[in-house]
This record gives C-alpha cells, structure tokens and sequence, in this order.
C-alpha cells in the first residue's frame, strides 16, 4: 500500500500531487493525482471526490484544465483523478493501433477475455484498491462521490450504479449513456467482455438504472454541439430509462458547448456544488 511522490504543486492554499503506486488490481504501476484543499492541514478529515476522465486522457487532463481547485478549496472537498488505464510495457494496447481502445481506454469495467483480463480491471481498481490507498493515506472522511467525463462519465454511472452505499454523489459531463449501442463501447465490450452481448448488460448505465437498488440523484450536463452526442453518447436512452424507473436525474443539455474541457470548466462549479450537498451536508 506504499505510494510514491513524484510532484508536487501549491494551488488555492492547498496541493495539487502526484503519485505512483503499484496496483495488485491491474499488475502494473499506476498513477493518480490528488487535490488536497487547505483544510487538510487544520486537521480536518475531508470527502473525496473521484473524478474519471475520458478516452485518451490522463491523470492530468481535469487536473490541468476544468478549474476545479478553487471551489473544491472552498467547499473541502479532496479531488483524486486516477489514470484511465492500466500503463506499462507489459500491458497490451489496441492492436489495430487506435485510441479509443487499450492505453488509455479502460472503459472502467473488469475483462474477462484474454490478454485483457490480466491487467484490464479498471472498476475494481476505482471501486476498491483506489479508495483503499486513498483513505490508509490521507486524512479523508468515509464519504465519496463520484463524476467524469464521456467515457469517464460512463465509468462514474456503472460504478454508482453496480455500488450501491459506495457514493453519496453522483455526477457526469457528456457520459457514454449506452454504450452497447454505439461504436466506441461495441469495439471495448467486444473485446474486453467477447462476443456474447449478455455480458455486456452489466456496464451499460441505461439498463443498470433499471434494476439500481439505490436512486442516487444524478446529475448530467451535455453540449447540444458535442459532435459525439448522437453516434456515441445517447443522452436521451439514459433519460427515458431513468423516467421510466423513477429515478431522479437531472440532464443539462447545454447551448453552444462540445465535448472539450472549456465544456468542463464552464459548469465544474455547479458539479462540485451538486457533490458538495450529499458530502457535507
């Protein structure tokens, strides 16, 4: 359960870190970044917010660009912003050489087909090994919540979803909504989870939501411009689903946005404010 500093940044009062770990989970060496807010050194045990990025992305894309440390510092709330896949040369990427699946494409599930499943093991790593190091080494409350970002936001829905008690908050900016109809989540699932589609049924939040055993408000924002919003994300599947099961979501579908971090940055605030509700009260 040791982990390493490899940087370290003041931002707000607070620290922005950088952190390399071994994960038994993944079989490989991992890195995550964690916002510390000022109230950290006061004594105080503070929630964790765990954001999930997108494909291709890092640890350090939100970290980097959605603005989040100045509310985040305000409000307490400890930021933590893993990977989006496992690394490392022994870890095999897309073999077609593409970017939406392998290296950073984890898609936030267990493989079960071979190579993957020896290294793929993405929910188990944000679900359970994560929040373990996390709460053995920082001063952290027992509240989580949890967001992210397109196939980050998906990974945010099934985790909530397939945990119910794990969070307290739930949110996502343009989640991958269906992913067992769309080209991004066919190629990963395929591949990942084979060929038979049943498999599948158990990482796809609009048929989660149908049987969740706990109606976690969520909240979602999405840009009428994405130009993934019709071919890959499918908001609206998510929503039907949720109205049809009673369970309370709130979509945003926002004028003028697309699927970048300027998205992002623009209405962080009222995310962290959404989790910032459940985690503290």
């Amino acid at each position: 359960m040791s982990i390493e500093n490899i940087s370290c940044q003041k931002s707000f009062g607070g620290w922005h870190k950088r952190y390399r770990h071994r994960s038994t989970v993944l079989n490989c060496d991992m890195t995550f970044a964690v916002y510390l807010p000022p109230q950290v050194e006061q004594g105080e045990k503070l929630p964790v917010l765990y954001w999930l990025s997108g494909l291709s992305c890092t640890d350090e894309n939100f970290m980097q660009k959605a603005g989040a440390q100045r509310l985040a510092a305000e409000l307490g709330i400890i930021i933590v912003a893993p990977d989006t896949s496992p690394r490392g040369a022994e870890v095999p990427g897309d073999p077609d050489g593409g970017w939406d699946f392998g290296l950073g494409a984890g898609f936030y599930l267990n493989a079960t087909q071979a190579p993957w499943d020896r290294h793929y093991r993405m929910h188990d790593y944000v679900v359970h090994e994560l929040p373990a190091l996390i709460e053995a080494s920082f001063q952290v409350s027992d509240k989580r919540g949890i967001s992210g970002h397109s196939m980050g936001g998906h990974g945010a829905l099934v985790c909530a979803l397939r945990n119910p008690g794990r969070y307290q908050s739930l949110s996502a900016f343009a989640p991958i909504a269906n992913p067992m109809t769309v080209p991004w989540g066919e190629k990963a699932f395929s591949r990942y989870l084979g060929e038979d589609r049943s498999t599948w049924r158990e990482w796809d939040a609009s048929l989660l939501i149908a049987k969740a055993a706990e109606q976690l408000p969520i909240l979602i924002d999405q840009g009428d411009r994405d130009d993934f919003l019709l071919t890959q994300l499918k908001p609206e599947t998510l929503r039907s689903a949720a109205t049809a099961a009673n369970h309370p979501l709130t979509l945003h579908l926002q004028a003028g946005y697309d699927h970048s971090y300027y998205f992002i940055a623009s209405f962080i605030d009222d995310h962290l404010r959404h989790h910032a509700k459940a985690l503290k009260g």
